[in-house]
Parts: C-alpha cells; sequence; structure tokens
C-alpha cells in the first residue's frame, strides 16, 4: 500500500510533479477556451437571430455543424487540416516549408468552436426568456441600442443562460481528455504515461477521476456563487 502511494511522491521517482503539471494543462487549457467560445457563441446566437438571410443561415450552419460533429473529430480536422492547408498555401507561393502547429493552440480553438456551438443554443433560449416589454421600455427611455444590450439584455440573458453554460463548461473540462490523441500532456496523458510504466492502472486512474471530479466541484461552487450574484435581486424583490 505505501510502496503504491510513494508512487505519487512530488520527490524523485514519484509521478506528483507530472501529475500536477498535466492538471494545470487540462485547467488552463479549459479557461482558454471560455474568453473565445463564450463570446463567438454569443455573436453565433444574434447572428441565427438576424434578419439577414446570409447572416441567418451562416449562424445556423455553423451551430448544426460544430454541434453534430464528434469532438475528438473537430480536434483531428484542426490540428492536421490546418497543418496541411497551410503546407498546400504556402507550396502554390513557392515555399516548401514544412509547417506544425502547436497542439495546445489548435486544441483551443476547436474545443472553443464546439463550446461556442452549443452555447449559442443557450444564449437562444435565453434570449426567448427576456421580456420584449423591457427593451421596447428601454428604447423609449432613449437608450442607446448598445447601452440597450449592455445594461437591460445581456446581465438578464447572463442570469437564464448560466445554468446551462455551467454544463457546457462541465462538458468542456471533459473534452479536454482527447488531447492525448494528438500528444499533448494534459492529466489523462500523463496518467496512462504513468500506467504504462508502473503497470499500477487502478492507483493512476483512480488519482485521474479525483482530479476531474475536484475541478467538476469547485466549478459547480463557482457557478452557484454566480447565480447567486446574478439573482440578487430577484431575492431582494
Amino acid at each position: 500500500m505505501f510502496e503504491q502511494l510513494s508512487l505519487l511522491s512530488l520527490a524523485d521517482g514519484g509521478w506528483g510533479v507530472a501529475l500536477l503539471v498535466g492538471a494545470l494543462v487540462t485547467l488552463v487549457l479549459a479557461l482558454s477556451c471560455v474568453p473565445l467560445g463564450l463570446p463567438l457563441g454569443l455573436g453565433v446566437a444574434l447572428a441565427t437571430r438576424s434578419k439577414r438571410r446570409w447572416l441567418h443561415l451562416s449562424a445556423t450552419a455553423f451551430s448544426t455543424v460544430f454541434r453534430g460533429l464528434p469532438e475528438l473529430l473537430t480536434l483531428l480536422i484542426i490540428y492536421y487540416g490546418c497543418q496541411i492547408g497551410a503546407q498546400k498555401l504556402l507550396a502554390a507561393m513557392g515555399y516548401s516549408t514544412e509547417v506544425t502547429i502547436n497542439a495546445f493552440v489548435a486544441a483551443m480553438i476547436a474545443f472553443s468552436l464546439v463550446f461556442a456551438a452549443f452555447s449559442s443554443e443557450i444564449w437562444l433560449s435565453a434570449f426567448k426568456a427576456v421580456p420584449k416589454g423591457q427593451l421596447e421600455a428601454a428604447a423609449m427611455l432613449g437608450l442607446s441600442p448598445s447601452a440597450i444590450f449592455c445594461k437591460v439584455l445581456l446581465p438578464q440573458l447572463t442570469r437564464v443562460a448560466l445554468p446551462g453554460l455551467s454544463n457546457n463548461w462541465l462538458a468542456l473540462l471533459k473534452e479536454t481528455s482527447l488531447v492525448s490523441t494528438i500528444s499533448l500532456v494534459d492529466l489523462m496523458r500523463q496518467t496512462s504515461l504513468a500506467v504504462s510504466v508502473t503497470k499500477e492502472p487502478m492507483l493512476f486512474y483512480t488519482v485521474a477521476c479525483l482530479g476531474y471530479l475536484f475541478f467538476s466541484a469547485l466549478s459547480g461552487r463557482l457557478f452557484h456563487c454566480l447565480e447567486q450574484h446574478f439573482n440578487r435581486h430577484q431575492r431582494g424583490a
């Protein structure tokens, strides 16, 4: 028992540091997708509601494609497809340079697109929950369209969308385990390496489970605080 636990040591010969670094990569990757995927999802939702046909069709196609494709396939297409496309473009321009794309950047782009596609549906549902009368009243008060969106619409959209967005975040956190297929050393990749060397699958897979559960519990607590913050006025009423 103690021999097995010594494998998790932070000292030389233990896998503790490697697992912590892998967990950090997992968390940083997931967090890096939010600043890109969240506003992109809102933009896709706004485009879907647009009266301009080309905007509506483009947004619908984006949402349909990235919600319909398996996340692993999206990741592989972005990682390998961008490299091949860049190489062919350079070859057409007379250059024969080999192009390689950073695995972390490719994963961030792929998962951000998937996160945006799923979050766009959450934003669309949130739009339906905001009474049109509030927007009309804000316009009658002389507020500009940007002020109406930022001060009236967006806070209410966020309040309604938070539960759905929290589910999307948890799904994103779990999807990051797919990056081991493109040799990015995240928590799951480090766990697999440790298992292959030590032949102790139950120990390291249990540690990986605890790591993902810890991130999920921490995320749940954070979203709970955010929901309380955005619902504070309703509680006061």
